[in-house]
């Protein structure tokens, strides 16, 4: 069974309250971890730092990754995510108000899973993060937890 873990990698207060209610709202069963900066996202991920003792091999599902953030941007969290042979195959979905060309390819080149902007409307920003949960932890089949 899967552990639809998200982890929300965002400094926007509204944001990821607007993502909670909508993933809430989907009645998909999720578990949830926020990091307000990119740095807290490694720490989370590697289990160091204030998540000592966390069982790393407890890996997300899907990462929803903003770009524009203090400490540590999304492009530098998603080239560490990629290099690490745990967490290479993490879907890491960018999750962002960028609608820079140079960003959406940059990302690409990373290897992010996806490139999503986020919605200004409520309703169509609910909806947006409702798809994206039911394809991500419902439809999408992750590749098996690589150890290190």
């Amino acid at each position: 069974m899967k552990n639809n873990l998200i982890l929300i990698v965002d400094d926007n207060e509204k944001d990821l309250l607007l993502t909670l209610r909508s993933l809430e709202s989907s009645e998909i069963p999720f578990e949830l971890a926020v990091a307000r900066d990119g740095a807290e996202a490694l720490e989370f991920l590697s289990g160091s730092d204030k998540y000592k003792g966390r069982d790393t091999s407890h890996l997300p599902q899907l990462v929803l990754l903003d770009l524009k953030m203090p400490k540590l941007d999304g492009f530098q969290v998603l080239r560490q995510i990629r290099s690490s042979e745990r967490t290479k195959y993490l879907p890491v979905v960018i999750f962002t108000s960028s609608s820079e060309v140079s960003d959406v390819k940059n990302t690409y080149s990373l290897g992010a899973s996806s490139y999503i902007r986020k919605p200004i409307d409520f309703a169509k920003y609910s909806e947006t993060v409702r798809s994206v949960g039911v394809y991500w932890l419902l439809l999408n089949e992750n590749p098996p937890v690589i150890q290190e």
